[in-house]
């Protein structure tokens, strides 16, 4: 039952449409494990919506804090920091899917809005593709490769061009060695950890799947961007996404909601996708506010960060829907970010966000700028 391992938490009875729901009462504090950016903004929204946020990470340029009433600056498996956190707040949620299990599972099990299960399934890039074919998802071909001739025997089996991911810890392109050839497989270093070898799908674009599932079951979703990589990093994601993407997510939909479904999973998540001639086939999931999904500060009726403080917090879900005909998000990376409010002179319509990190390092998302057209009448 949505709320139930809630009891004692400071939730009010709130009535909406004529549905009576459990609602976080004004002024609790919620928890967010995690110091980036995507924590920054929803700290942002919290305080909108009349919330206080406390942050928790280790060491290192948590600009979440800037936004936070409070922040806990600890290790992971600092059992006296995370009890001092848990005792703060009335409901937790994380900003990244490397949350370490067990630093939430040393949490009070009713503090936490999302079931851990979510972090379990997305730390193992295997038990991802599994559990999504499981449900009827079309992930590319794959095999687990353990040892050196896990690896050849993949190679035999799925052929190149193919992918060798490593099965945890791996995001924006890290942890991932592209293999063309089986000439250029002999040159790749083992790297003697749990891997995952996936063959090259052919495929027009990428697009992703952002959805808000409420305590009470309730899905809505955004419009799925066409989302461009460089690098292995998203660098733009863009609406409209084209007929291709389009007649394809329905499908890609479905999938995302018997995932939401199966997890029991409360707040924003989302699925990537490849569009290909054959139908979407499924890349990942993350189950937090997404980087392809930032356009919905400006482009939404309701922003990803505020749906998801909605649905930790057991409010209403907000509209979904898009405001304007077209919509561009772009990163801004690197030292781009030294001379980023050059872009506020820019035609356009330009919405500058800057994250406040200290260090413009290559290959570092630094902030997102997002464009808009007409409203849509």
């Amino acid at each position: 039952m949505p709320g139930a391992g809630n009891e004692g938490r400071p939730f009010d009875k709130l009535r909406a449409n004529g549905v009576s729901s459990l609602a976080l009462a004004t002024g609790s504090t919620i928890g967010i494990l995690g110091g980036g950016q995507l924590g920054r903004m929803m700290a942002v929204a919290a305080l909108q919506l009349g919330y206080r946020a406390i942050g928790y990470a280790p060491e290192g340029d948590n600009v979440a804090a800037d936004a936070c009433a409070g922040f806990i600056t600890a290790e992971w498996d600092d059992a006296e920091a995370l009890a001092q956190f848990a005792q703060t707040c009335d409901v937790v949620t994380w900003e990244f899917e490397n949350v370490p299990v067990a630093a939430v599972k040393a949490l009070p099990a009713d503090l936490l809005a999302c079931p851990v299960k979510a972090l379990e399934i997305a730390q193992d890039r295997l038990r991802e593709k599994d559990f999504a074919a499981s449900l009827g998802g079309q992930p590319a071909p794959y095999a687990q490769v353990e040892t050196e001739a896990d690896f050849a025997e993949a190679l035999v089996r799925i052929g190149t061009p193919g992918i060798l991911k490593t099965a945890r810890d791996g995001y924006d392109g890290k942890g991932q060695w592209r293999v063309r050839s089986a000439l250029e497989a002999s040159g790749i270093r083992f790297p003697g950890v749990a891997c995952v070898y996936e063959g090259f799908v052919t495929y027009e674009t990428e697009f992703s799947v952002i959805l808000v599932r409420g305590r009470d079951g309730d899905i809505r979703f955004w419009d799925s961007t066409a989302n461009l990589h460089e690098g292995g990093m998203l660098a733009r994601s863009i609406l409209p996404a084209g007929a291709l993407v389009e007649a394809q997510v329905p499908a890609a939909r479905a999938l995302a909601a018997k995932v939401a479904d199966a997890l029991g999973y409360v707040g924003v998540l989302t699925l990537e996708f490849f569009a290909t001639r054959e139908g979407p086939v499924f890349n990942e999931m993350a189950p937090r506010v997404h980087n392809s999904g930032h356009w919905t500060i400006e482009g939404a009726a309701t922003s990803q960060f505020e749906n998801h403080i909605r649905a930790i917090c057991g409010l209403p879900l907000g509209g979904t829907a898009t405001r304007f005909e077209a919509i561009e998000m772009r990163n801004i990376v690197g030292e781009e970010a030294l001379e980023a409010h050059r872009i506020l002179a820019e035609p356009g319509e330009p919405h500058l966000h800057l994250y406040g990190k200290r260090e413009a390092r290559e290959g570092r998302k630094m902030g997102h700028v997002t464009r808009v057209g007409h409203i849509i009448p």
